[in-house]
């Protein structure tokens, strides 16, 4: 944390695209195993995970806030398998030149602890979830738990006048896409962004070449026919193509996160929950940080190995990794 008046340095790749947005996986553990993201088998219960230690995360986040970062995500996994995100979520908003401080959730364990987190000062929440149907969600998740799940978002929705709250749907055609007006109609009393999503190429090896993929223009398309009244208007980065509806307190966002290139914009990092630093979605290995922060490395130090991921950033992230395997999305920081 810089003195006041300090110029803090900034992040700045090859190609003067500054990172200020950080995603850190706070847990590669999940308690679903959605078709789009892990296998059932993906881990054995028995086998220890390592990850990254409180304290690890905060010096991480103190690092960064130094760096010119201003927004923090707090990822897995699920992050609220983590009993100290609470913790996570006050101390990155203690930080000097933290300024925003938002966590994505599949809302599976959020009734333990939504007020303590809008207590700690959390600014928004993405809450994932592709259907209402209860046979439907667990044929994706492989979990019978969405009526505690919808009682969860609910329970969120009374807070969209405090938090920035975000309705994540990962698309699927054949499964979900019939679902896209009951979405919809969220955004009609709350103001609240339902982004519709594409699916990506780190299923663990699931779905990805099954023909459930749903393009963006597809997406477009059926939302077209279902509001015929959309009026589209200036989103940001991924949320580029935004739409509000007559009426409506929110908005909805088709992401088109595989057909779209936004690498020319791209202004965030990710840190796994093993503690390695992954300057692109399509990265292969990355910069181990983890060794460096348990050898107490010093502030200067720690700047460098950012610094160093960071230079490591590709013009074209995808065109970079077309050869990387598809891993699930958990093990990268979702």
């Amino acid at each position: 944390m810089g003195e006041t008046g300090e110029k803090k340095p900034v992040l700045v790749d090859r190609y003067n695209r500054q990172v200020d947005y950080a995603r850190i996986s706070v847990t590669s553990r999940c308690n679903l195993r959605c078709v789009y993201c892990m296998r059932e088998g993906h881990r054995r219960p028995d086998v220890p995970v390592e990850e990254l230690h409180y304290r690890e995360i905060c010096r991480i986040v103190e690092v960064l806030g130094g760096s010119g970062v201003r927004k923090v995500r707090f990822t897995g996994g699920e992050p609220l398998l983590r009993d100290d995100i609470v913790d996570l979520v006050r101390y990155a908003k203690s930080v000097d030149g933290i300024e925003t401080v938002v966590l994505t959730t599949n809302g599976v364990l959020l009734d333990r602890f939504l007020d303590m987190l809008v207590e700690a000062g959390l600014d928004g929440i993405n809450f994932s979830l592709d259907t209402f149907d209860a046979d439907r969600y667990a044929a994706i998740t492989r979990r019978n738990l969405l009526p505690g799940v919808l009682a969860n978002l609910e329970s969120l929705l009374r807070y969209a006048d405090v938090l920035k709250v975000k309705i994540n749907v990962l698309l699927l055609r054949g499964i979900n896409s019939s679902e896209l007006a009951d979405f919809g109609e969220l955004a009609r009393k709350q103001p609240v962004t339902v982004r519709l999503m594409e699916l990506m190429p780190f299923d663990d090896h699931q779905i990805w070449r099954t023909g459930k993929f749903m393009g963006a223009d597809k997406i477009f398309e059926k939302l077209g026919n279902i509001y015929p009244v959309l009026k589209s208007m200036q989103g940001r980065a991924t949320e580029h193509f935004s739409f509000s509806l007559p009426g409506y307190r929110g908005n909805v966002a088709i992401i088109p996160a595989f057909t779209r290139n936004f690498c020319s914009q791209c202004n965030r990092l990710r840190i796994t929950s093993s503690g390695r630093i992954m300057s692109c979605l399509y990265s292969r290995n990355g910069i181990d940080l983890l060794k460096a922060l348990r050898e107490r490395t010093d502030t200067g130090q720690l700047r460098l190995l950012f610094q160093q991921a960071i230079d490591m950033k590709p013009k074209d992230g995808r065109e970079a990794g077309e050869a990387v395997p598809r891993t699930s999305m958990s093990e990268i920081g979702g």
